[in-house]
């Protein structure tokens, strides 16, 4: 199937998204696409100094010789992040000005117009500027809000511009960054198929279908993307922007994070720093896609088939004892209640955790097979991180191997969503897989 025919296809699934143009020279079809979506509406054109120079100023001197009334508006910080001053700032500028949205920049610029466009209750143009992330095209803004990383539903932009010569131009970490955030989608899948498997999250599959089945192409020319190649980069842009798709056709983000992206959350909501500095999004879920391999590496060196199922639900705890182990591992967090709600969320009783331990019994033979033809070995992703400029171990982004085991059981009850670890937990093998990726020859050894 051809880049244009996976497009199409993917907006007959979308929601929101109506156009898409990813290729070469597309900058050009901004001002025709404003025209066509928002009829008599002035624009806005909301970039940083970065994003202004590589396209902003090009899509406002468009907009205005297509006739539109436009006007600019450019993030007053050199370092910005996605918090909720610079909502209260965009929504300002859609206050004052009555216009639409136009996008310009990576994602923290479009999950701000995001965010404010449902405010305004309209849409947006999103013009990409980097293939840094998979949020473009995403249903759902993920912001900072009273320390807390937190998803707010809102739609996605009406169109989406992605041209190959802008955002090959991107610095390489922003594509390294896209390129790791794409990878996880690999691991995230696998625990997807698990949630499945439990009844929690079924699959949609048209969400799964319009990425999984080409994403091995997407990731498949990491030397290409080392290299500034504009197209190996904008197979990764596009990569990123059909998971956006999946995001909106499902209504959630479960076809594009799992267990790799809480790692994320958590060093976001602890404000964690490398050498003064924030970590781009894409670096830290590297970091968490690499630590999901290597927990299902050790995960199908397991044989399932004589698990000892009456033992494991009689150790299983009741939801008062959860809730409490949960409080016990976030007493120190901006929010102490944050594990304990979550794991009210996707608590399961004895019975339905027999039924779930007996499904993966039966099927393990078979599931083994899905899992390992899913998520890459451990090694793997660390080459393809490497040749393209990612992180390849938690000291790149400034945390230890201590601090990284020490982040695991946040991530296993942070949120509502099953991951491989509820799995590991109700088959009494969680303290075991631990031991295994951060003991003695493991991907994480601590010596």
């Amino acid at each position: 199937m051809t880049s244009e025919e996976r497009i199409l296809n993917a907006l007959k699934i979308a929601g929101d998204t109506k156009f898409a143009f990813i290729g070469e020279g597309v900058l050009s079809k901004v001002a025709g696409t404003f025209k066509e979506c928002f009829p008599g509406r002035k624009a806005v054109v909301i970039a940083d100094c970065n994003t202004w120079p590589t396209a902003g100023e090009r899509v406002y001197a468009d907009l205005k010789n297509a006739g539109v009334d436009v006007e600019k508006f450019l993030i007053p910080d050199e370092k910005f992040h996605a918090e909720w001053k610079y909502v209260e700032m965009v929504d300002k500028v859609l206050d004052e000005t009555g216009a639409v949205a136009v996008s310009v920049g990576s994602g923290v610029i479009n999950d701000l117009c995001k965010l404010c466009s449902a405010h305004h209750k309209q849409s947006y143009l999103s013009v990409a500027t980097a293939a840094s992330v998979d949020g473009y095209s995403s249903f759902g803004a993920s912001i900072t809000y009273k320390g807390l990383k937190q998803t707010f539903e809102c739609p996605a932009p009406v169109a989406v511009i992605g041209d190959w010569d802008v955002i090959a131009s991107a610095p390489a970490w922003m594509t390294a960054a896209g390129y790791a955030d794409l990878a996880a989608k690999v691991p995230c899948g696998a625990e997807w198929m698990i949630a499945d498997l439990f009844g929690t999250e079924p699959i949609h599959p048209a969400a799964w279908h319009v990425l999984q089945d080409c994403l091995d192409e997407m990731l498949s020319d990491p030397e290409g993307v080392a290299r500034k190649d504009k197209k190996a980069i904008g197979l990764v842009f596009e990569g990123l922007f059909l998971s956006g798709i999946a995001m909106q056709a499902a209504r959630s983000s479960r076809p594009a994070s799992c267990t790799d992206h809480l790692f994320s959350h958590y060093l976001d909501m602890t404000a964690h720093r490398y050498k003064g500095e924030l970590q781009s999004h894409g670096f830290q879920v590297a970091i968490g896609t690499l630590t999901m391999c290597a927990f299902f590496d050790e995960f199908l060196k397991l044989d399932l088939t004589g698990l000892d199922i009456d033992k494991c639900v009689e150790a299983w705890p009741s939801l008062e004892e959860e809730q409490e182990r949960a409080r016990a591992i976030f007493k120190d967090f901006v929010d102490p209640e944050l594990g304990a709600r979550e794991m009210t969320k996707k608590y399961a009783d004895k019975d339905e955790v027999r039924r779930q331990l007996t499904l993966v019994k039966q099927q393990w033979p078979s599931l083994k097979q899905q899992y390992r033809a899913q998520v890459y070995p451990f090694e793997k992703m660390q080459r393809l991180f490497k040749t393209v400029g990612a992180p390849t171990d938690p000291s790149d982004i400034g945390v230890s191997r201590q601090m990284l085991r020490d982040m695991v059981p946040f991530t296993q009850v942070m949120r509502y969503r099953i991951n491989l670890l509820d799995l590991a937990k109700r088959a009494q093998i969680y303290d075991l897989l631990v031991e295994k990726v951060f003991g003695k020859g493991g991907a994480w050894e601590i010596k």
